[in-house]
C-alpha cells in the first residue's frame, strides 16, 4: 500500500473514532458520507493497472517500474536498477540518502573517458572497457536495465552508451528520485551490488551507427544536403559569447551546424523538460523545434560540449522508432582540438555572423 493512500485511510479512520469518543453521534446524512469517503480511500491505495511498453521505450514511469519489480509486467519479472553517478559510490550523496530498494550504482566515468585527453575528449570509451564495466554489474545485452539518476543528462549519457555497447532493453525512470518518492514509494540506504557475468552475449558495439565520430561529422557537413549537425547548447554558447565551460576558452559552433536549443545553461537541458522534471515526449520536442532549421525527416546528429545533454534528444527520438539519428561524440570540446576546422561565430542566419577557423578563433570565452 502506498504511504499517501494508508495515511489518507489512517486519517479518516482516526477522524471517525475521535468523534465517536466524544459522543457527538452522527446522522445519517453523516454517516452516508463517511462511508462514501472511505470508499473512495480505499479505491484509491488500489494499485492501478499500468500498460505495458516497447522494447525501445526509453523513459518509463515510477509506476511502470514499481509493477515490474511486482512481476506485473511480461518479460520484465527480472529487472537491474541502477543509480547513475559520477564518482565512487561513497561519494555519490543521493543514492546514499536514499535510492530505489535493490539498486546499485554505476558511474559515468565506465562509459566515458574522464580526463579530456585529446585522445579520449571526453569520448566514450573503448567498447571493450564499457562492456567489461558493464560485465562488472552483470550487465549482459539481454539485461532488462533501469537507469535513474540526479543528472537528466549524465543518466541519458550512460543509457546511450549501454544502447550503443549492445543492450537491447534499456529503461530510464523518467523524473527520477523524486519521481519515484513523490508516486509514494519508498527507498532504501544499503549499497547493493550486481552479481558479475562473463559473457557480454554480442559483438560490442553492437550499434556504432549511434555514434559519430568527429571525422565523420565534418564530412558530413561539407557533403551531405540531408544531414544537420544539431546543437544541444545554451543560446549564450550557441551565438558563440561563451564556450559555456571553465576548461574551453573558445567560443562558436562547427560551421554549419544547426540549433536545437534545450539548455539555458551548460549543465541542464531545462527546454526539454516538463514542469515536474521529467523529459518531455515527442510532440514537447517538436514544440521547442517548431522553428529550428531541421526537420525530423533529415539525417540529425545531435552535440553539445561533451555529450552529456546531446543524448536526450537522441532517446526521446529513438524510442520513437527514429533510425536517422547519431549522437556527434566530441561536441564542441573535441572540435577545438583542431585548429584548421572550420567554425561560425554567432546566429548563422545573421549578417554578422562571423566565419573563421578554431585557430583563429579568439581566447577569453571560458565561463567563469
Amino acid at each position: 500500500m502506498k504511504k499517501r493512500a494508508l495515511a489518507a485511510l489512517l486519517c479518516v479512520t482516526m477522524t471517525a473514532a475521535m468523534l465517536a469518543g466524544c459522543g457527538s453521534g452522527s446522522s445519517s446524512e453523516e454517516e452516508t458520507t463517511q462511508e462514501s469517503t472511505e470508499e473512495t480511500t480505499e479505491e484509491s491505495t488500489e494499485d492501478v493497472e499500468v500498460e505495458p511498453v516497447e522494447t525501445r521505450t526509453v523513459y518509463v514511469t515510477p509506476q511502470w517500474v514499481n509493477s515490474a519489480l511486482n512481476g506485473e509486467q511480461e518479460g520484465y519479472e527480472d529487472i537491474l536498477i541502477a543509480e547513475v553517478g559520477y564518482g565512487d559510490v561513497a561519494d555519490c550523496v543521493s543514492y546514499n540518502e536514499g535510492h530505489v530498494p535493490g539498486a546499485i550504482y554505476v558511474d559515468n566515468c565506465e562509459v566515458e573517458d574522464a580526463t579530456g585527453s585529446e585522445e579520449g575528449a571526453y569520448n566514450l570509451l573503448a567498447a571493450d572497457e564499457v562492456v567489461s564495466n558493464m560485465l562488472n554489474h552483470g550487465i549482459t545485452k539481454d539485461t532488462k536495465v533501469v537507469l535513474y539518476g540526479a543528472d537528466v543528462s549524465g543518466t541519458a549519457r550512460q543509457a546511450f552508451a549501454y544502447l550503443w555497447a549492445g543492450v537491447e532493453d534499456v529503461k530510464i525512470i523518467n523524473g527520477g528520485i523524486d519521481a519515484w518518492t513523490e508516486a509514494g514509494y519508498d527507498t532504501e540506504t544499503d549499497v547493493n551490488e550486481g552479481e558479475a557475468a562473463d559473457d557480454f552475449g554480442v559483438e560490442a558495439p553492437a550499434h556504432p551507427e549511434y555514434r559519430l565520430d568527429i571525422q565523420d561529422a565534418k564530412e558530413k557537413l561539407e557533403s551531405d544536403d540531408n544531414f544537420r549537425l544539431v546543437s544541444i547548447r545554451s543560446e549564450e554558447e550557441w551565438l558563440g559569447e561563451s564556450s559555456g565551460y571553465n576548461y574551453m576558452d573558445k567560443a562558436g559552433e562547427p560551421e554549419g551546424a544547426v540549433w536545437g536549443k534545450g539548455s539555458e545553461t551548460s549543465s541542464d537541458v531545462n527546454g526539454f523538460l516538463n514542469d515536474d522534471g521529467t523529459v518531455k515526449d515527442l510532440a514537447g520536442f517538436e514544440e521547442v523545434w517548431a522553428d529550428c532549421d531541421f526537420t525530423l525527416d533529415n539525417e540529425l546528429s545531435f552535440y553539445c560540449g561533451t555529450g552529456w545533454r546531446a543524448c536526450v534528444p537522441f532517446l526521446v527520438l529513438y524510442e520513437n522508432g527514429y533510425d536517422n539519428i547519431s549522437v556527434y561524440d566530441g561536441g564542441w570540446y573535441e572540435w577545438l582540438m583542431h585548429d584548421d576546422y572550420p567554425v561560425q561565430v554567432g546566429d548563422p542566419a545573421s549578417e554578422d555572423c562571423v566565419h573563421t577557423t578554431v585557430g583563429e578563433l579568439p581566447t577569453g570565452k571560458a565561463a567563469e
